[in-house]
């Protein structure tokens, strides 16, 4: 059974939400409620497929016994707990490494659908865990981080300080009914972005370019289609993952805003793939421009912060898949954050004119007109047909 897609998890909604509402309306915890729905509907997930459902299996169980470990080292301040947390976030990244690369050479490489979302949960829990800003999380409430199901194939990426605050909140009635009709409105509109919207902007994607002359035409054509069916199937799995979160009292955080309407590329990342995008900027930007900084690597704090977009952006591209269509992608949106970066800082132009309006429109139109290149990118009619 997938996710969000097959009519079967539909089905499967109906009784899990109203027990949720009867449970939080009566102000009743959803904490076990949620983990055991979220541990049935893995298995749901993955019972046609026998090696997923052990791999997914295993994975979950080793991730919290790495969690454990570190959360031990730290909490008896443990000698060698620096040589321990370096060992064990590197055997939670391990699995995602070796099956994307494993992909490449056997299709069918021991491996679940998920993988990526749930391994930048458990980095970002033992690497916090390690700072000491998680002290308290229970194993079982890692578990349920860790499988909670709306946002397990697709994300958003959870964060754990927030999850596990949401899970221990005794809700009121009224606090509930908050929740559960902003988790109904989110739902209706991602089934309304991923069934209609998706479905128009393929129609779209396959007719237009049948009735236009012209190959380059076709081309651009194609490319627009494709970009506004990425946003609305992406953003449609995105918001209905809100809506259950919702119904299951967890804020899951907003993962688009209306990115079209971005007037920079900057602002583009910080509406598109939002949980992603903080993500990187939080747990990878951040720490090597501090990192970078205090060793005095580069001559310049915005020469610093240009490699940090790089870095960020090519690993943002990667973490899709190690594909050269992927890797390109990252490598041009580095490139656009890192040149706008330093245009913004040090351009004259650019501080004269940014608040007037038709600088913005034009900034406009020159973000778009970038994003549909990248959609290109992505979606592999660029850097695919130039190799073949």
């Amino acid at each position: 059974m997938d996710f969000f897609t097959e009519p079967a998890f539909f089905v499967l909604l109906v009784p899990i939400v109203l027990v949720a509402a009867a449970l939080g309306l009566t102000e009743r915890p959803l904490g076990h409620y949620g983990c055991a729905v979220s541990l049935a509907m893995l298995y749901l997930l993955f019972f046609r497929s026998v090696p997923a459902l052990v791999y997914a299996s295993c994975y979950l169980v080793a991730s919290v016994l790495l969690y454990r470990w570190v959360r031990t080292l730290f909490t008896r301040d443990d000698p060698n707990k620096m040589r321990g947390y370096y060992l064990a976030l590197a055997a939670q990244i391990a699995p995602l490494v070796l099956y994307k690369i494993g992909v490449l050479f056997k299709p069918d490489f021991p491996g679940f659908l998920g993988i990526s979302y749930i391994t930048f949960k458990a980095v970002q829990a033992i690497i916090e865990t390690r700072d000491g800003l998680i002290k308290d999380m229970s194993c079982g409430e890692y578990l349920y981080f860790l499988s909670f199901f709306p946002t397990f194939t697709s994300g958003p990426i959870l964060r754990s300080r927030p999850f596990v605050a949401d899970v221990r909140a005794n809700l009121s009635r009224m606090d509930y009914l908050d929740r559960l009709y902003r988790g109904i409105g989110w739902f209706v509109l991602g089934a309304a972005y991923k069934f209609v919207g998706s479905a128009i902007a393929q129609w779209g994607m396959w007719f237009v370019p049948s009735v236009v002359g012209a190959p380059a035409l076709k081309w651009l054509v194609t490319v627009l289609f494709y970009g506004l069916d990425l946003f609305f199937d992406f953003a449609g799995y995105s918001d209905m993952a809100m809506g259950l979160g919702l119904v299951l009292g967890i804020e899951v955080p907003r993962n688009f805003n209306l990115p079209f309407l971005a007037t920079d590329i900057k602002e583009f990342w910080d509406r598109w793939h939002m949980s992603l995008s903080t993500w990187l900027r939080d747990f990878v930007f951040m720490r090597f421009s501090r990192f970078a900084m205090e060793r005095k690597l580069f001559p310049s704090r915005h020469i610093t912060a240009c490699v940090g977009f790089g870095i960020n952006m090519t690993l943002m591209g990667l973490w899709h898949g190690i594909t050269p269509d992927y890797f390109v992608y990252g490598l041009y949106h580095g490139a656009l954050l890192a040149g706008y970066h330093y245009y913004q800082q040090t351009s004259k132009f650019y501080k004269k004119h940014r608040r007037e309006r038709w600088y913005q429109v034009v900034s406009w139109v020159i973000t778009m007109l970038a994003v549909f290149f990248g959609f290109a990118l992505f979606g592999g009619y660029v850097v695919s047909p130039l190799l073949s």
